[in-house]
């Protein structure tokens, strides 16, 4: 029609040419925004649709001008990008341009077109628009068809997802009554039959209870966790997981536990099995080593006579063999009684006897215990005791036993020419006795296995030297004070061993009347 127009002469250079030349330019970046498939290029393009629109009814008379419908081109053109999203802002733009024109047609005085023309533009105008607000509308139609398909299959592939899940997935009201369900139902229950069920139908008597309290926990906290008995099947163990979505809907899980529970059955019986064996084990090395004592004192009796010769002379050769016997009896009879003792420590049946006693005097009896030993080694042994007394509540034999535990320990591992000290000291309620020793040092990765029972460190010669009870013991007794055993080592500069034991008696509980041997001042050295 433009065309036509132009041929006859009727459109000369002037207003109508510049409101058609404004539709067209919209025209045009309209199509440029299409291709570009941008958003932001849609929206520039619907301004520019609101702008032609306002410009050409403005150079045609105004808002009662032959276009005036050009206004409604945004709203054309929304529909045609197919974003739904869009229509707001094209009536919002089209509303704008109706606005400019009618304020223009009131304020201003605008031109109008030659009287021929009018009917020619209105027809233009009105043709354009509607072709464009039609073509707008089937395209958001397809569009509108195509997104509703995508979100059916969207949804039948969830739905599917859903019902062959293998857990029992349903929506209930925080009382418990069953909205919807999906999954795979456990046997002997119909899916479409739950619906408006309540869920403690679903449980055993003894254990709905409990289900109730995990519905209100879940519906007060957000989640709860519970595991119950089916009434459907008697021997059947559910775990079901609750969800809160909103204060009148919980999401629930529902899963099949009877594999896992018989696991954890099984693995709780082999644990209760091993432990019995274990208590059996030190039963029998307690009841053994009773039974081994008896004679081994017998042994060591007769040798000791003999290698004294209560009795008479005796030959150089048959005494040596008595000392080897004497000697060989008493490593036995140490062996046993760590055995003993460990085995009692296993068996929880090692009562600790407390007394009061100054913890000195143990150590003391201890270093001159082993100062014989430390000599035939040619290893330098001191001890470091405060002038203080270290009154503790303790068991004496065990705090005698940790001392010459660690320092038989440190005299194996110590060279000729080395040295061993042993200290002791009170840091508040702990008793701290330290031994040191500048032997061949312990590997890192033989650190974390000392302190079990028996296990030991160095090569096969130095682990022939003992049975690997030593250091367990001494942990298992400083762990029965309360306390602990620390190791600190460097291969080939030595090792510390610390233990720590809360049994020091505050100075204002010492009991009245205990007689305390007092130095002047300084440590008591006993090198």
């Amino acid at each position: 029609m433009v065309g036509v127009l132009g041929w006859r002469g009727a459109i000369t250079p002037g207003p109508e040419l510049a409101a058609l030349g404004a539709i067209g330019a919209a025209a045009l970046f309209g199509c440029v925004a299409a291709a570009a498939g941008r958003e932001l290029a849609s929206v520039g393009a619907i301004l520019a649709w609101a702008a032609a629109g306002a410009a050409a009814c403005s150079l045609t008379g105004g808002i009662a001008g032959p276009v005036a419908v050009w206004c409604l081109t945004p709203i054309a053109a929304a529909a045609a990008f197919g974003r739904p999203r869009l229509l707001a802002l094209g009536a919002a733009a089209a509303m704008a341009a109706a606005a400019i024109a009618a304020m223009g047609s009131i304020l201003l005085v605008l031109p109008k077109p030659a009287e021929g023309l009018s009917i020619w533009f209105s027809l233009l105008a009105l043709g354009t628009t509607g072709m464009g607000v039609a073509a707008g509308l089937v395209a958001m139609q397809g569009q509108v068809r195509g997104d509703l398909a995508r979100w059916r299959e969207t949804e039948l592939d969830l739905r599917e997802t859903l019902e062959r899940q293998p857990q029992l997935l349903l929506t209930l009201y925080p009382g418990g009554r069953i909205l919807a369900a999906y999954g795979e139902t456990p046997d002997g229950l119909d899916l479409r039959g739950l619906l408006d069920r309540n869920f403690s139908d679903l449980v055993a008597h003894d254990d709905r209870h409990w289900v109730e309290d995990a519905l209100n926990r879940a519906a007060a906290e957000g989640s709860a966790e519970i595991a119950f008995v089916p009434s459907y099947d008697p021997q059947g163990w559910c775990v079901l997981t609750l969800k809160g979505v909103s204060s009148h809907r919980l999401l629930a899980a529902v899963r099949d536990a009877r594999s896992q529970r018989a696991r954890e059955t099984e693995l709780e019986r082999a644990r209760a099995s091993a432990e019995q064996q274990n208590a059996g084990k030190s039963r029998f090395l307690a009841n053994m080593s009773h039974e081994l004592r008896t004679p081994l004192n017998a042994i060591m009796g007769f040798s000791d006579i003999m290698r004294q010769r209560l009795f008479g002379p005796m030959s150089d050769r048959y005494s040596e063999y008595a000392e080897l016997i004497h000697e060989s009896g008493a490593h036995l009879l140490e062996l046993i009684n760590d055995v003993l003792d460990m085995s009692k420590i296993e068996a929880e049946r090692f009562e600790l006897s407390r007394e009061d006693f100054d913890a000195r005097d143990a150590i003391s009896a201890v270093l001159r215990l082993m100062r014989g030993q430390a000599d035939r080694a040619g290893i330098t042994l001191r001890g470091s005791l405060p002038a203080v007394p270290l009154e503790a509540e303790a068991d004496r034999r065990a705090v005698k036993q940790i001392a010459m535990n660690l320092l038989s320990n440190a005299l194996k591992f110590t060279p000729r020419g080395g040295a061993v000290t042993i200290s002791a000291r009170g840091e508040g309620r702990n008793l701290i006795l330290t031994v040191a020793d500048t032997g061949v040092g312990i590997e890192r990765e033989d650190l974390a296995r000392l302190g079990r029972p028996f296990e030991q460190a160095g090569d096969s010669e130095q682990r022939q030297a003992g049975s690997g009870l030593g250091l367990s013991l001494v942990r298992a007794f400083a762990r029965l004070h309360g306390g602990d055993m620390e190791i600190a080592s460097t291969l080939g500069e030595g090792t510390t061993i610390t233990v720590r034991m809360p049994v020091l008696i505050p100075a204002g509980q010492i009991p009245l009347g205990l007689e305390l041997d007092l130095p002047s001042e300084g440590e008591r050295d006993l090198a």
